[in-house]
C-alpha cells in the first residue's frame, strides 16, 4: 500500500485460495496487457482469456508472456474448452495448454450439451496435470437450473477434483446466479452456500452491485471473477471498506 491507513480489514496474501479475484481479460494487447498487471497485479489473482479471443488476438505470444513473467497464473476460458471439444480436438487443446505452459484448465458446458458423467470423467482427466476449475450454470437464460440442480452438479465436481467452481454469469451478470437485469437469486444462492463451502466457489460477478451483495454477505475474501482489468482496483476498495458501498463494513 502506498501509505498507512488504519481499521483496514486484513487481506491474504498471494499466493491465496481465498479472496481471490479472477479478471478477465477480453482481448487486451501486450502493453494493455503490460499497464494492466503494472497497476493492478498485485490484486489479480487469476487471469481468464475470454471466450476463444485467444483465438483471434494479435501478438498472443507476448501477452501471455507478460501475464507468466508478472507470475499470475492464466487460462483459457471454458468457451475456447468448449469448442476443441465438440470437434473432436481435445489433443489439440492439451497439446495447446503444454505449448503455453498453463497451469490452470477450466471444464465447462455453457454453450454445448454435455452429460453430467461426461463432464466429471473431463474433470478426473484433467486434474491429474492441471489445476481445474469447473463451471456450473448454462449461457443459454432459457435453460434454467433448480436449487437442488445446482447444488448436485457443484458437489460432484468438486468430489471429481475441481479446485474451485464458477458459478455461470457470463460477461454481463444477467444468467446464471443472477437474473436477465442482473438482480441477484437470493434464494438459489442461500441454497448453493448451505451445502458447499464458500471458499471452495468462485462467483463470476462482473457488475459493482453484484459484488457489493457477495462482499456484505460472504466478507471481503470472497471469491469473485468476470472482473474487468480496469474493475480490478475499484474491487479491491470495496474489499477493503474504502468505497461508499462498503465503507462502514469493517470500521
Amino acid at each position: 500500500m502506498n501509505f498507512e491507513l488504519k481499521q483496514v480489514p486484513h487481506r491474504s496474501a498471494k499466493p491465496r485460495s481465498a479472496g481471490v479475484t479472477m479478471a478477465m481479460d477480453k482481448g487486451l494487447s501486450a502493453r494493455e496487457a503490460e499497464d494492466f498487471i503494472s497497476v493492478a497485479g498485485a490484486y489479480t489473482d487469476l487471469i481468464k482469456l475470454g471466450w476463444a479471443t485467444s483465438y483471434v488476438t494479435g501478438d498472443l505470444d507476448r501477452k501471455i508472456a507478460v501475464y507468466q513473467q508478472a507470475g499470475i497464473p492464466f487460462y483459457f476460458g471454458g468457451t475456447l474448452f468448449e469448442a476443441f471439444l465438440i470437434r473432436n480436438q481435445l489433443d489439440d487443446y492439451k497439446r495447446l495448454m503444454e505449448k503455453h505452459k498453463v497451469g490452470f484448465v477450466e471444464i465447462s458446458d455453457g454453450s454445448i450439451d454435455m452429460e453430467e458423467k461426461d463432464k466429471l470423467k473431463y474433470i478426473r482427466e484433467f486434474a491429474q496435470n492441471f489445476t481445474v476449475l469447473s463451471e456450473v450454470g448454462s449461457k443459454d437464460a432459457n435453460k434454467v437450473l433448480a436449487p437442488y440442480q445446482w447444488v448436485e452438479k457443484m458437489k460432484q465436481e468438486l468430489e471429481a477434483g475441481a479446485w474451485k467452481v464458477i458459478t455461470e454469469a457470463r460477461e454481463g451478470g444477467n444468467v446464471g446466479v443472477f437474473q436477465s437485469s442482473g438482480e441477484v437469486k437470493g434464494g438459489l444462492i442461500e441454497e448453493i452456500l448451505h451445502n458447499i463451502p464458500k471458499e471452495k466457489i468462485l462467483w463470476e460477478a462482473p457488475k459493482k452491485e453484484q459484488q457489493v451483495f457477495f462482499i456484505k454477505a460472504l466478507g471481503n475474501e470472497v471469491n469473485l471473477g468476470n472482473i474487468s482489468p480496469n474493475e480490478v482496483i475499484p474491487l479491491e476498495t470495496l474489499r477493503l471498506g474504502l468505497r461508499g458501498d462498503t465503507f462502514h463494513l469493517f470500521l
